[in-house]
């Protein structure tokens, strides 16, 4: 024994100062009850401890955490304690013995104990695992991507080596968990082509996962989400696992989903109601404010009547214990609700004022936005939200945060900026995109609609930075050579600006760039034309050419968005008949699974185009879709639930008159009674300038009926009877004054030609046509007004359209003109009725 102890002098020591237990060190971690016994074996034996206990320790004290509550504070109690720091230091000795899973595991756990990202530990962990990068298995490197990622080291080139090591071994990686996550975290750094091969290699895997997986399928639509790309297929995949687990889905999981969707404008009318009633049935199980904000706004924009009283209710008994983020949260919720709950709205309005100088830039714009939207008025806090707006102004640097600011400032009373704010936005308008410049622009037009309400003398200077702003725009297009990258600057363009001044080089632009669209983007470009009203029919082609070619690559989901510029303008392609039957093909087996709403939309659409499928209408005028429609009107706010409600009255109106082989009878006149009432009615400038003269055309007032409602109630600016020799008819007495709408004066269950008139007589209806029913660059009738104008000829009306730019132009500029204008257009050229 003496011999031994002689030969092993060290490990003698080591033996002898062992803790009195056998047991090895990592089973008595794994049997720990607390923190403190951890901490206790890791005072108790740091001189001993190996990497693989320095990663247990680690590990036990991770899944501690993760099995309580109020998470923060726990985590601030061990990463404080004495004995945490030890582990820290003797991880920073010990770190290049740890084998791969380890290093990582241990970078992860050390994130979630909040320690700082440059803390000495991290720093070191991160550099390790970069010298080992390539041999990483993908389930180490997708951890340790996640783990920059929460750095905030996405554009870093870190990120970008693991980026290539992805993209080198895709086509071997077979686990799409790990692959979920690194797609998240590279997807800032990837170019579109590998953004397509990822998505390709997620579509061949999905099916190997097991259908609970949320979290995978979340992590692929954030992926989606990252890279803008509302890529149909996989959503609906992902939509699946959603459906499946919705009733094991809480809070958190629920809110990402709903922001996802939003944010790719993706809308699946059976997740939402599946979400609503399980967030609903969430209500009383939350009393903490931060668990309660998360609920209110993803709730409350999809609540009814009922719940969002209560989710309101509840809200104003917490307001006290608001944060300023949860405050910020709640008034944007309040104002996508378009709530009109004043007691809150000036509760919460309170709190914001309270913490308003430690709002960013952009948040300060969405409390300005808010404040505005609801109506919300007080001097003291917009003076405040002003100075503020104005103290960033004078030290931001970034266009975009300067346009922000910018924007907000021109929001609230007195939007003008002195000299030194002008030339704030002088000194970036070369570094602009499109976004930031229209977004400039309108700021300047508000100034300038402000300043000449009160007689304000800095016009002038505002017209000069207007001037910049074009011609800075202009460049801009001039050097765009890629029709993506324009896409992202142009998608969100609106606004008088961009319309009078930048629309036409716009166009000019897409069309140069035409030969770039294709089954990825044609929706996209589709959906701008739709938006500008401005017909380029070498576009169009182009989009109806590459959905002709490319059918089988377009989802169905985007038919619509193809198909409304053409309904919208009025315009036929070459292959108009092809073109329209190849989408509706491609439609059909998705008519049942398509939101309601959408296909409310597209049967409208294509009804003003004269195409009517029978298939479609089918689809959508049954009691079980319109049962499924009420039910989908629930979720929406006013305006679009309004919206959809007119759509399907205008749709039902021209099939019953355009197709009454399919037997859909006529049922909105209860609708449109309704809706009708509400509406006074007015005559503009022009309508009361043409009323007057018809009564002195057709020999008096009593001839012509102003603001006339047909049967199935569309509305026309005037009415006369010609008889068969064309001579006027009177209507009796009808006492209508300047504006007012008189009552229907034929019955909606009248025969539709010819009703209640003599033999050979003729209606005649009389159209004022202003800039609203024409494109915005040619004098080419719109969709609507053209299936008016075939409505009221089915009707038994002879149909006269007054364009503006006709009875405004030069030709027209005096009284016996516009005299001859009308008896030329009612009576035929020569013809008089005296």
């Amino acid at each position: 024994m003496l011999r031994l102890r002689a030969i092993c002098p060290f490990s003698w020591r080591v033996f002898q100062f062992r803790p009195f237990s056998c047991e090895p060190l990592i089973s008595q971690m794994n049997k720990c009850t607390d923190e403190e016994q951890i901490f206790d074996l890791i005072e108790k034996n740091k001189a001993i401890l190996s990497e693989k206990q320095l990663g247990c320790a680690f590990n036990v004290l991770w899944q501690f955490q993760k099995q309580k509550t109020s998470l923060l504070k726990k985590v601030e109690c061990v990463r404080g304690h004495p004995q945490f720091l030890t582990l820290r230091n003797l991880t920073t000795n010990k770190m290049e013995f740890m084998n791969d899973d380890t290093l990582v595991n241990v970078l992860y756990i050390t994130q979630q104990f909040a320690v700082e990202a440059h803390d000495p530990l991290v720093e070191a962990l991160v550099t390790e695992a970069w010298r080992r990068l390539e041999r990483f298995d993908i389930d180490v490197l997708s951890k340790f991507s996640s783990c920059l990622a929460d750095q905030h080291l996405h554009l870093s080139p870190l990120m970008g080596k693991i980026a290539d090591i992805v993209n080198r071994n895709l086509e071997t990686i077979q686990d799409l968990r790990s692959l979920s996550v690194l797609m998240v975290s590279i997807s800032s750094l990837i170019s579109q082509r590998f953004q397509e091969q990822l998505v390709n290699k997620t579509e061949l895997l999905f099916d190997t996962v097991d259908s609970s997986q949320v979290s995978i399928a979340r992590r692929i639509v954030q992926f989606l989400r990252n890279i803008k790309y509302s890529y149909y297929p996989l959503l609906e995949k992902c939509n699946e696992v959603f459906l499946s687990n919705v009733n094991h889905l809480d809070l958190e999981s629920i809110s990402k989903i709903l922001n996802l969707y939003h944010s790719l404008q993706f809308h699946n009318f059976e997740f939402i109601i599946k979400a609503k009633k399980r967030l609903t049935e969430m209500i009383p199980l939350f009393d903490h404010p931060a668990s309660f904000v998360k609920l209110f706004v993803a709730l409350g924009p999809l609540a009814g009547p009922e719940e969002k009283k209560q989710l309101k209710s509840t809200m104003l008994l917490m307001s006290e214990e608001l944060t300023s983020q949860q405050a910020l949260a709640v008034m944007g919720a309040m104002e996508e609700m378009e709530s009109r709950n004043s007691r809150l709205i000036k509760k919460i309005a309170s709190i914001l004022h309270k913490h308003l100088d430690s709002y960013k830039p952009i948040e300060l714009l969405k409390i300005t936005q808010a404040l505005i939207f609801l109506h919300f008025q007080s001097k003291e806090l917009f003076v405040k939200l002003r100075e503020l707006l104005l103290s960033y102004l004078k030290i931001s640097v970034a266009p975009s945060e300067i346009c922000i600011l910018v924007c907000a400032i021109s929001m609230l009373p007195s939007p003008h900026l002195d000299e030194a704010g002008i030339s704030r936005i002088e000194a970036v308008l070369p570094q602009c995109d499109l976004g930031d410049l229209n977004g400039f622009a309108t700021s300047v037009l508000r100034w300038i609609q402000y300043d000449h309400m009160y007689l304000d003398s800095n016009t002038g200077k505002q017209l000069k930075l207007l001037q910049k702003l074009d011609h800075y725009a202009h460049q801009r297009l001039q050097k765009c050579n890629n029709l993506n990258l324009l896409w992202e600057e142009i998608k969100s363009l609106k606004g008088d600006w961009f319309a009078d001044s930048l629309l036409e080089e716009t166009v000019a632009t897409l069309q140069h760039l035409m030969d770039e669209i294709n089954h990825r983007n044609v929706a996209r470009i589709a959906s701008f034309i739709s938006r500008t009203n401005y017909l380029n029919t070498l576009l169009l082609d182009r989009i109806a050419s590459v959905v002709i070619q490319q059918i089988e690559k377009i989802h169905p989901f985007a038919i619509l968005a193809i198909i409304l510029p053409f309904s919208i303008l009025n315009y036929d392609p070459p292959q108009r008949d092809e073109f329209l039957r190849t989408c509706i093909q491609h439609l059909n087996s998705y008519l049942d699974s398509l939101d309601p709403l959408i296909l409310v939309f597209l049967g409208f659409s294509l009804a003003t185009l004269e195409y009517f499928p029978e298939d479609l209408l089918k689809a959508i005028f049954n009691i079980k879709f319109l049962a499924k429609l009420d039910s989908q009107l629930e979720l929406l706010c006013s305006s679009l639930n309004m919206r959809v409600q007119f759509r399907l009255m205008e749709l039902n109106r021209a099939v019953f008159l355009e197709c009454p082989e399919y037997q859909i009878p006529w049922f909105h006149d209860r609708f449109c009674q309704q809706q009708y009432n509400k509406d006074i009615g007015s005559m503009n400038g022009a309508q009361q300038q043409i009323y007057k003269m018809l009564g002195e055309v057709l020999g008096g007032i009593n001839f012509v009926k102003a603001s006339v409602r047909t049967p199935y109630y569309h509305t026309i600016d005037f009415e006369c009877i010609l008889d068969k020799r064309k001579k006027p008819l009177p209507y009796g007495s009808h006492n209508i004054t300047l504006g007012k709408l008189p009552e229907m004066h034929w019955g909606s269950n009248t025969q539709i030609v010819g009703s209640r008139l003599p033999p050979g007589a003729e209606r005649i209806a009389l159209e004022f046509l202003d800039s609203r029913a024409f494109c915005r660059n040619i004098p080419h009738l719109k969709g609507k007004s053209a299936m008016k104008k075939r409505h009221l000829e089915i009707l038994g009306y002879h149909v006269i359209q007054i364009p503006h730019f006709e009875w405004n132009s030069m030709a027209l500029s005096t009284k016996d003109a516009r005299m001859d204008y009308l008896r030329e257009r009612i009576f035929g050229e020569g013809k008089s009725c005296l």
